[in-house]
């Protein structure tokens, strides 16, 4: 088994693929020609997006993000989580939480996007292999 992709429910696809761009780097893989669906290339793992409209047409309730109390987040490994975290302030993220060495070796800033998503910028764990 492998882990595919994630999907976030947001409101315009066409913003979230722009920002996610602009602010991270990443590539577009593809954008249904609808507008309601798209994926961006970040490795193993896609990231995607789809639009509440048409999760709301496919029968489902989709809820939005709580940045107050989040349920997950997406991290994104940087080898400089300083300039990153610049490059996604420039493209309009929301900074949470500036850059901090954490105790186990690892350095992190936290971001939302557009849609309220919770994004870690993170260095690779000191001493991880």
């Amino acid at each position: 088994m492998r882990f595919k992709y994630a999907i976030l429910y947001v409101d315009d696809v066409a913003a979230s693929i722009a920002f996610f761009e602009r602010a991270f780097g990443l590539v577009r893989r593809m954008v249904h020609e609808s507008g309601d669906y798209a994926e961006l290339d970040t490795g193993a793992t896609t990231l995607s997006f789809s639009s509440r409209r048409l999760m709301t047409r496919l029968g489902k309730a989709p809820g939005r993000p709580d940045p107050t109390a989040p349920v997950f987040e997406i991290a994104f490994e940087v080898e400089d989580v300083a300039a990153s975290l610049e490059k996604a302030r420039s493209a309009g993220a929301r900074v949470m939480q500036e850059v901090r060495e954490e105790p186990w070796g690892q350095t992190t800033a936290y971001v939302l996007d557009g849609d309220g998503y919770l994004i870690e910028i993170c260095s690779p764990v000191a001493g991880a292999s």
